[in-house]
């Protein structure tokens, strides 16, 4: 999931070797923890938060395998 999220996310930013991603995972909750640098912030959010949702959505997809519910932060 990780490879996954770093693959959509690095087209995106100008400086693709700040992206990382961390997955902490809980009792019913796997949470991946988005970070890109400070300029490309409203890249990976886009308009009104289009392109976070986008990317959301293909990680809540390819999460339906898993019992456990997935969450996606994007930190600054």
């Amino acid at each position: 999931m990780i490879g996954l999220i770093e693959t959509i996310v690095k087209p995106l930013v100008d400086d693709p070797a700040a992206v990382s991603v961390e997955e902490e995972v809980q009792s019913k909750v796997i949470v991946y923890r988005l970070t890109v640098s400070r300029d490309d912030v409203g890249k990976v959010i886009g308009k009104q938060g289009r392109i976070a949702r986008a990317v959301r959505s293909v990680v809540y997809a390819a999460g339906t395998r898993s019992s456990k519910r997935i969450q996606l932060e994007i930190n600054d």
